[in-house]
């Protein structure tokens, strides 16, 4: 009996990473579609662009407030609820006929995949005993990894025979499964003695201060009406200002500021934020130079794109067998240096030089770089962090990565407004190489206090 429970338990892994799937790839297809999506729906390649920050901007503004209620009633229903409405929104994607209509899609896709994501570790815990939690994690990275790096060459084919709106229908067979698997497997939460009420106050201050913040800069990038960016900015931080005021006297606070005064710890997020910044740059501005400047197909840009994530997913678990014996916080650290290197290889392409062997072998270096980073800087920031404090720690990683990559999209749209495509290209490229190299110098900052710490 005991087996076929853990049968049965085990089985409903497969829910969560069909949906990780699902919203990893959403992310990776739409990046390399954007160029073919500016042309078919008669748009701006600056105001496409919006189609990833909508997205991403609806994730950073429900993760905290969704991990609370999943908190306090339950990682099933959260993800339940979110598989939901990630697959009718995929299915209104598809049926799209105008750039607002996919906008809006858009923008409840990212309701849907914020309820997902803000479970997703909680719902592996649940799952997975202690002593081989590891494994789940580990488990959910990879497949993460792998669908990030199929993305691209996903997207190619599907757009060289077919339209761009399957690109969104692929999510439909898929959200229809994992909503069956989970609503039969998925765990309920543990019992609690003492339930704590919904802090509603918070999650309004939350969503206000990381919705006004992003969209008045995602306006100045559009070139919006200065005046009123300037107003719903003032009035963002000012929110956020009372934001941050009341969760420093929470005893389970939404946003965990408290482990911002731990020094190891800030420097890890300022790192994750800079990181994942120049990550977007580069993954956003390439599809364009790769179709527009370099005449390369749909199917060839994808193929080219892939090198990047495919090489971080071979490096990253070698690099986290490398910390074991050597300071996370030194090797991400040259991991920034090699990815920045990567970067200005991108930059520095003529075209007469760009031939797929020439641009694959150095989106494969930024991928080394990538893949020496990103496992340590895990590493440096869960070592960061009181064991106590470790959901919160998580839900603040996660929202770390994504306020990086969409002020990443954000960048991409201001810089494709102000200047020509192919010249916006290479100042993205340019700034990411920055960001890049700023992330390495803040981690190179962590060395000594790891050392401290272990």
């Amino acid at each position: 009996m005991s087996n076929k429970f853990s049968i049965r338990k085990y089985t409903a892994i497969i829910a969560i990473l069909m949906v990780l799937v699902m919203t990893v790839l959403d992310v990776t297809l739409i990046n390399v579609s954007l160029p073919v999506l500016a042309a078919e729906l008669h748009v701006s390649d600056s105001l496409t662009v919006w189609l990833v920050t909508v997205y991403q901007l609806i994730i950073t503004m429900l993760l905290l407030p969704l991990s609370s209620v999943g908190d306090l009633y339950s990682y099933r229903r959260n993800f339940l609820v979110g598989v939901v409405i990630f697959t009718i929104a995929s299915g209104l994607c598809a049926l799209s006929g105008s750039f607002t209509m996919i906008l809006i899609s858009r923008a409840i896709q990212g309701f849907g995949a914020a309820c997902v994501m803000s479970v997703n570790i909680a719902l592996t815990r649940l799952i997975y005993p202690r002593e081989i939690l590891g494994r789940g994690l580990a488990l959910n990275a990879m497949v993460i990894a792998v669908a990030t790096a199929a993305g691209p060459t996903i997207a190619g084919a599907i757009l060289s025979v077919a339209s761009w709106h399957w690109l969104f229908l692929i999510n439909i067979p898929l959200g229809v499964i994992a909503f069956c698997i989970g609503l039969r497997l998925l765990p309920q939460n543990p019992p609690k003695e003492h339930k704590a009420g919904y802090d509603w106050i918070s999650a309004i201050e939350n969503v206000v201060t990381f919705g006004l913040i992003f969209y008045a800069l995602g306006s100045f990038a559009r070139k919006g009406d200065l005046g009123i960016n300037i107003i719903l900015l003032l009035i963002g931080i000012g929110v956020g200002i009372f934001y941050v005021r009341r969760q420093l006297h929470r005893e389970s606070p939404m946003l965990p500021v408290d482990l911002f005064r731990i020094r190891l710890y800030s420097l890890s997020i300022i790192t994750s934020v800079s990181s994942f910044i120049a990550q977007n740059l580069v993954m956003i501005s390439l599809p364009f130079l790769f179709l527009n400047n370099f005449g390369f197909s749909e199917i060839t840009t994808g193929f080219l794109m892939t090198p990047l994530p495919l090489v971080t997913i071979i490096v990253a678990p070698l690099a986290a067998r490398y910390i074991e014996h050597h300071n996370p916080g030194l090797t991400a650290s040259v991991g920034m240096g090699v990815y920045a290197v990567g970067i200005i290889l991108l930059s520095t392409l003529s075209h007469a030089d760009a031939s797929v062997v020439n641009i694959a072998w150095r989106m494969a270096v930024c991928g080394i770089g990538f893949g020496l980073f990103q496992t340590p800087n895990n590493v440096v920031m869960v070592i960061a962090t009181p064991l106590h404090r470790t959901g919160s720690a998580g839900g603040m990683q996660s929202t770390a990565r994504l306020v990086g990559q969409t002020l990443g999209a954000t960048f991409v749209t201001l810089i494709f407004a102000m200047s020509l495509p192919v010249v916006s290209v290479r100042v993205c490229l340019y700034l990411a190489t920055g960001m890049a190299l700023l992330a390495g110098i803040f981690s190179l900052n962590r060395v000594g206090r790891i050392k401290q710490q272990s």
